[in-house]
């Protein structure tokens, strides 16, 4: 199931960059609210490409990475680590 979860991000991120460019959009003097579209296009993927990283980022992190069996989010060190003495740590 990772394996088949990592495939997907990667297809997510190629779609993504593919997307990134608007190559269609060159040479097109279209204006939208006085703004050229092409610009309108980089706003709503900006948009989209922070949503993506956002879910990315609370589900995905680390996969491909981390070695399977791991939870992949490292609370367990921290919580042992600041549960010590109650003073401060280095």
């Amino acid at each position: 199931m990772r394996r088949l979860e990592l495939v997907g991000w990667i297809a997510v991120a190629v779609v993504l960059s593919a997307l990134s460019i608007p190559w269609f959009l060159w040479g097109d003097a279209t204006l939208v609210a006085g703004v050229p579209l092409w610009l309108w296009w980089h706003v709503g993927w900006m948009l989209l490409a922070s949503v993506v990283f956002w879910l990315f980022a609370r589900r995905a992190w680390g996969i491909g990475i981390e070695p399977p069996g791991s939870s992949g989010d490292g609370r367990g060190e921290r919580t042992a680590s600041r549960s010590g003495s109650g003073g401060e740590q280095p």
